[in-house]
């Protein structure tokens, strides 16, 4: 069973949209997925409008992919680059530490994903 940054079975993100590398709600990887779609998050509409402008409208739903297309409120798993470039531009969704694979923390800092976390269900 995969992990999640604090420690414990990573849990399902989002079952609807139906998220994640495997299409299964997880945040889990593999060697395959080299975007590294491990972060949990939320969207909001400032970080949708960051991502569009940088080539990934992930409010357009492709239909041949089965992909809705996202709304603020929507949790999803986003590629662990597109996060951190979104932090260091000031729009960085919040976070599901529960459902964010512990390999982000390779790259983030725990105490800084804590400051961008969704209260725990």
């Amino acid at each position: 069973m995969a992990r999640n940054v604090l420690g414990n079975d990573l849990i399902p993100c989002s079952m609807d949209p139906l998220t994640g590398f495997f299409r299964n709600g997880h945040c889990d990887t593999c060697a395959d997925d080299q975007g590294m779609h491990t972060v949990c998050a939320e969207m909001t509409a400032e970080f949708l409008l960051f991502s569009a402008e940088r080539g990934n409208d992930l409010t357009r739903p492709v239909p041949e992919w089965n992909f809705p297309g996202l709304q603020p409120g929507d949790f999803w798993c986003l590629c662990l680059p597109r996060w951190i470039e979104a932090y260091q531009a000031g729009v960085a969704p919040r976070v599901r530490l529960e459902a964010t694979h512990a390999s982000v923390l390779e790259f983030v800092d725990r105490e800084l994903l804590e400051q961008f976390a969704v209260p725990a269900e």
